[in-house]
């Protein structure tokens, strides 16, 4: 009894709190509401079509966990071309089919060619300082020649033939001694998640950086490593200051601020060191050591410290650009392309009859030699239309980076506004049935008569953008991606584990900016001879 009666007394003495508070939430929701209505009925009536939204986050609840599927699904209900979202107080205009790309990327190109702002950049991209989150202006034309022509020149890119070729000769080194652990009653287990991004990282450090990191048991290494995937795990989450700015604050309370910008403080500090190292370097030789003229195999650090002393490019680039920009080179030449070599072995391993068919290519063209060149891959025309459709049914980001209308634009009709964001929808362009028959069937036959690339120039397949802002190291990512598959389908032949049929790959996506397996891709690798040897011992 005497419980009950301290209970209501409690209660009794907080109930004016709890009045005055429920009435203040109450008061901010309905204020919030009024604006919402407000909002919704003064809208433009030439704006594009809208799926209704809620009070503060607009459509953001409309997202769900794979973006560019839910966009998919909102765009057939509201508009398949482009659809107006709200997400907080942010406008964001939905790109789904060719026509309307064409027009964002083409017809008004110069309207759209800036970058709305978001909090990863500023602080980890060293305040918008590199070619992918910079704003339109002087300084992203001027930083993106360098990169054009001193890091991705077809020149450049055909220098780095060697280290290609080295690391895609220890990857198949790596599967030949799995191999030859081979018994007739059991095959290893490979993970070609993990074997195709260290590919990639491999490469990619090398060519950047001058040395690769993966295999080094020091700390730095380790240290590497995870700067890896911490910047890919922030780059693919929702800051929500980005989208309400007035709750900004709830990033500070959380942590998330003080964890952004710790990782921006290790990644400056990984990349100041790879600079002084490089910089030592240059001041123990003799002579200057770095001239233009003969540059064959210096890596992309050593070529901007050129371009920064000799004043090559017309401006001054001084040390926080090139940190963005050999940022920007390492995460664009990772993981895009191991996440489309993951791709392009599950659908092969889906689907036999497509890998049979590229096996007789390759193996056609090769011969007996003991390793493919990158000469030997510009007659597997079937290979290339296998990476068409895999870029098609598998962008590496299936919503491009977004882009922002810096001025008031009609497209098809609709009047968008300055300072909307711009989100095109790659994955949802390459399953269009308007310009795909079967769109959902992975069938590489289909680019074998096909003038349509992925380039840029053909808006139903632009896994790399278009435009002033498309991806200027397309052919950097290419090759390493035509390189490594064409090796791996020429000397082995490919199963799932444990007898597993086509039909039981797990094909689910990651949540995120890149579209990732969610698990690991694992398989079975015999030779040709192997296979024929088990096939005599079953009789």
């Amino acid at each position: 009894m005497l419980e009950l009666n301290l209970n209501e007394t409690f209660s009794t003495l907080l109930q004016p709190f709890f009045s005055l508070k429920y009435l203040l939430l109450l008061a901010i929701f309905l204020i919030l509401l009024s604006r919402w209505w407000s909002y919704t009925n003064s809208s433009d009536v030439s704006a594009p079509p809208s799926p209704p939204k809620l009070p503060v986050i607009g459509n953001l609840h409309q997202l769900g966990l794979l973006p560019h599927r839910s966009l998919q699904t909102l765009a057939q209900r509201y508009g398949p071309d482009l659809m107006l979202l709200h997400l907080g107080s942010r406008p964001v205009l939905v790109v789904s089919s060719a026509e309307a790309a064409s027009e964002i990327f083409k017809t008004h190109d110069i309207a759209f060619s800036d970058r709305p702002k978001f909090i990863f950049f500023e602080k980890v991209v060293y305040n918008y300082k590199d070619i992918v989150s910079a704003p339109y202006g002087e300084y992203w034309r001027q930083v993106r020649s360098v990169c054009v022509l001193n890091l991705l020149s077809t020149k450049r890119v055909r220098s780095f033939r060697a280290v290609r070729l080295e690391e895609t000769k220890l990857m198949m080194s790596n599967i030949e001694q799995s191999c030859s652990t081979l018994t007739s009653s059991s095959s290893p287990v490979l993970n070609l998640s993990e074997m195709f991004m260290k590919l990639t990282n491999d490469v990619t450090c090398r060519v950047a950086f001058g040395r690769k990191y993966s295999d080094r048991g020091d700390g730095l290494g380790r240290m590497f490593m995870e700067l890896a995937v911490e910047m890919t795990e922030f780059f693919t989450r929702v800051n929500i200051g980005d989208y309400i700015p007035w709750l900004a604050w709830f990033t500070r309370v959380n942590g998330f601020d003080a964890k952004l910008d710790d990782l921006a403080k290790r990644v400056d500090n990984f990349f100041d060191m790879v600079i002084q190292e490089h910089i030592d370097k240059l001041n123990n030789r003799n002579g200057d050591g770095m001239n233009n003229d003969n540059d064959d195999g210096k890596d992309f650090v050593d070529v901007l410290l050129w371009v920064q002393k000799e004043n090559a490019v017309g401006f001054p680039i001084d040390r926080v650009s090139i940190k963005a920009i050999i940022l920007d080179m390492f995460t664009g030449g990772t993981d895009t392309t191991s996440t489309a070599l993951e791709w392009a072995m599950s659908e092969l391993l889906r689907n036999p009859t497509v890998m049979k068919k590229l096996q007789k290519e390759v193996r056609g063209i090769v011969g007996n030699k003991k390793d493919i060149s990158e000469d030997d891959l510009v007659g597997m025309h079937y290979l290339k239309a296998v990476t068409k459709e895999i870029f098609r049914l598998h962008p590496p980001f299936p919503l491009l980076i977004p882009r922002m209308c810096n001025q008031d634009v009609k497209i098809k009709g609709f009047n968008i506004k300055a300072n909307t964001q711009v989100m095109v929808n790659a994955w949802a362009l390459g399953r269009d049935p308007k310009s795909y028959t079967n769109p959902e069937r992975f069938e590489p036959e289909r680019f074998l008569d096909s003038t349509i690339d992925y380039k840029g120039n053909n808006f139903e397949l632009i896994p790399f953008g278009a435009g002033r802002r498309g991806c200027p190291g397309i052919q950097f990512a290419t090759v390493v991606e035509e390189l490594a598959l064409a090796n791996i389908v020429h000397k082995f032949d490919w199963a799932l584990p444990h007898g597993e049929g086509e039909d039981d790959l797990d094909m689910t996506e990651t949540t995120g900016i890149t579209a990732h397996r969610k698990y690991p891709l694992k398989a079975v690798a015999t030779t040709p001879f192997q296979g024929i040897a088990e096939r005599d011992d079953a009789f």
